[in-house]
């Protein structure tokens, strides 16, 4: 059971830290924060993550290349230029690898307006760091499993961050439903987004890039959603008039 517990609580904490810090922060900036809750949500995307963590820049602007190039073939994941999940996945590392390191420079559009933190972004990408979350993973395993097949868990901690990723891009541009003609492949996965937090609402984000509520049909669920609201209620946080979301949807796409 501890297992299990351990399991459900890394995926959802690090997918919470993807979809609202990464994404709708990040790369969008759907909403504002003091510095001081954009360095604790920092710091708490390092530690969601472990091993898997991703750079807010490098995140920001591959993200944001996404909805510019979408399903064509400079979008950096997309699955219909890649034969399965891993190559694209694999794809998509490359890209974040030359973005993260400076070995590219990217376009003017995509860059800027989002957090960085230097001292976090360098542990965080190194073998030291992603060696000691790992180890951190076995041990609990080894303390807490009770069975031999738990361990086959073991590479989706390791991994947590792309993972996720890799579901949404994969999935979100081939399978479900569409509410708008995007001039792309993006689709709406699921009604009740509990796997991915909203982030399989692709047909929805892609029409509507910084609408916060992915959910646009009124059976269309976005668990984040939520969230996001009480944080902006409990003034953590500041949701943007809608005009100016509309604006800065049209230069990030």
């Amino acid at each position: 059971m501890a297992i299990l517990i351990f399991f459900v609580v890394h995926w959802y904490l690090s997918l919470f830290v993807q979809t609202f810090y990464l994404h709708r922060y990040s790369a969008h900036k759907m909403f504002t924060m003091a510095p001081f809750w954009e360095k604790a949500f920092y710091l708490l995307t390092y530690i969601a993550q472990g091993s898997s963590f991703l750079s807010p820049r490098a995140y920001a602007i591959l993200h944001r290349m996404h909805h510019a190039f979408s399903d064509t073939e400079q979008d950096p994941h997309s699955p219909h230029f890649s034969n399965n999940a891993f190559t694209m996945m694999w794809k998509t590392k490359e890209i974040y690898n030359n973005v993260l390191n400076n070995r590219v420079e990217p376009e003017r559009r995509f860059d800027g307006d989002y957090p960085v933190w230097g001292f976090v972004d360098k542990i965080g990408d190194t073998w030291y760091s992603r060696i000691f979350w790992g180890t951190f993973y076995v041990l609990f395993y080894i303390n807490f499993a009770t069975q031999w097949w738990m361990y086959l868990l073991l590479p989706i901690h390791f991994l947590m961050g792309p993972v996720h990723g890799a579901i949404v891009n994969w999935s979100g541009h081939k399978y479900g439903y569409q509410n708008f003609d995007n001039n792309d492949k993006s689709r709406n996965s699921l009604f009740f987004d509990f796997l991915t937090g909203g982030e399989l609402f692709q047909n929805n984000h892609h029409k509507l890039p910084n609408r916060v509520n992915f959910g646009v049909k009124w059976w269309e669920v976005d668990p984040t959603w939520p969230v996001i609201w009480t944080l902006n209620k409990l003034n953590i946080i500041k949701l943007k008039p809608v005009k100016e979301t509309s604006k800065k949807s049209k230069a990030a796409a």
